[in-house]
């Protein structure tokens, strides 16, 4: 799972941009990089102009290889919207269509009356492969696309819905585009994005890469790495016990992930869509405008991005993407042509992106105002809170401060809102500590992302 802990601010519209927008930059990344919430590549552009672009911490933790604005990521299912892209191209050239039916294509596949335009848009209802591929793939074996549509054939795992009742998001829809891409072009999925979309928009370090399955090196590639409690240290997921074999099995599939790429080639990507270097201003509405379901509920994704309002930016369409020691970001400001990539090669990401997004329109955020607390009371909250089995919170005073230190991450003051309800100042959470009917501390929540985790004292 993603460790989560967490400047809370109240946001007012208060212009700062007399401030350097590189020195505001450099001072939130800090915050992240320097209490170990966050390495990565960054980039950031209005128009055509890039405004901060910054590498931080390691491509290669066992060799202390160092990042920087060449590395190579995968971008998991920042992927889609290059798979998307591909559909979309084909159909420019007359060879499919979106209204075409699944079983066109795989007549095998159990499922009937699923559309390409479904696939593309998550309203198929059709059910993940990960576990069903996981638990009927050898031991040591590496899956394909074949594999996967072979297995979803024979056991024939029953749909969610009924096409276009709702949205859900879909890998397995993804999976079959790729699929349906090599069957309509007759090359492979790799072979037509490199042909179709990286090579003509000068993409030089963006590819189709699967790591284990290809067994071939990349230059300059940053590993993914995540932590490990037993060692309480960042390595490959392909140490880990518990994530060896499902990358290992998984990662001969693509069109849901595996397109791998810069920060630098992906704002050529995003350049390109603002410009339609490879489609029309027409079919790029379309690419970027809200499907709906059958009860012309507008779902809020288009082909391959996810499209929201998001003040003050206007218009945004966005994806992101999460692997075993991969987290990305792809966000473009539709009305004001400003992009922003975040590359990260760890699987912590607690970026704050709505203080990021008010930076960039020059909106300062003033932080809140610390309670004060008498030690004695803040004594009461020291102990050791565990989250789950292998995620913990620790609570400790020293020199009469209080801080939060999770599993994998450095320690973090945390400050006084109001009683037992207490913030961080390096990233957006609050820890509300709880007491039972005899006013002691038994355990805490964590307060983030619109979500409450509970934690039990256990020291």
């Amino acid at each position: 799972m993603r460790k989560y802990l967490l400047v809370i601010g109240i946001i007012v519209s208060n212009s700062c941009m007399s401030q350097d927008i590189s020195k505001l930059l450099e001072d939130y990344f800090r915050r992240y990089t320097g209490v170990g919430l966050f390495q990565g590549n960054v980039l950031i552009a209005s128009g055509d102009t890039v405004i901060w672009q910054q590498s931080y911490g390691n491509a290669d933790h066992a060799t202390n290889r160092k990042l920087n604005d060449q590395s190579v990521f995968e971008l998991a299912s920042d992927s889609k919207q290059f798979t998307a892209m591909g559909r979309v191209l084909l159909k420019e050239q007359g060879k499919l269509k979106y209204e075409d039916s699944l079983r066109h294509f795989f007549p095998e596949l159990p499922y009937s009356n699923i559309s390409i335009r479904q696939l593309l848009q998550h309203t198929s209802g059709l059910p993940d492969y990960m576990n069903l591929v996981l638990e009927h793939t050898p031991a040591g074996s590496i899956a394909t696309n074949k594999e996967m549509i072979a297995i979803l054939a024979r056991h024939k795992p029953a749909i969610l819905f009924a096409p276009g009742a709702k949205w859900e998001y879909s890998n397995t829809g993804y999976v079959l585009l790729a699929s349906i891409i090599e069957k309509a072009s007759g090359i492979s999925f790799s072979d037509f994005l490199q042909k179709n979309i990286f090579t003509p928009l000068g993409m030089k370090n963006t590819e189709v890469y699967r790591r284990r399955y290809e067994k071939r090196s990349i230059e300059n590639y940053a590993l993914g790495h995540v932590y490990d409690t037993a060692t309480k240290k960042y390595i490959l997921p392909d140490d880990h016990p518990e994530l060896k074999e499902f990358i290992t099995k998984l990662d001969g599939i693509c069109g849901d992930g595996t397109v791998n790429s810069t920060t630098g080639d992906l704002l050529k990507w995003s350049r390109a869509i603002d410009q339609n270097l490879l489609i029309s201003e027409s079919v790029r509405t379309e690419v970027l405008t809200s499907g709906a379901d059958n009860r012309n509920i507008k779902h809020g994704y288009g082909f391959g991005w996810m499209l929201r309002r998001m003040e003050p930016a206007g218009r945004v369409a966005f994806h992101t993407g999460g692997w075993p020691g991969y987290n990305t970001l792809i966000e473009k400001h539709l009305d004001h042509r400003k992009t922003i990539i975040i590359l990260s090669n760890h699987d912590q990401f607690n970026i704050d992106m709505d203080e990021l997004r008010n930076i960039l329109y020059g909106i300062k955020t003033i932080a809140r105002q610390e309670a004060k607390v008498e030690e004695s009371i803040l004594k009461q909250y020291i102990g050791k809170y565990e989250l789950t089995p292998d995620f913990f919170i620790s609570i400790f005073l020293e020199n009469g401060r209080i801080y939060a230190q999770a599993t994998g991450q450095s320690r973090a003051e945390i400050f006084s809102e109001k009683d037992d309800l207490f913030f961080l100042k390096v990233v957006k959470a609050q820890i509300r500590f709880v007491r039972n009917e005899k006013k002691e501390v038994t355990g805490l929540l964590l307060i983030q992302n619109g979500q409450e985790m509970p934690g039990k004292k256990v020291q």
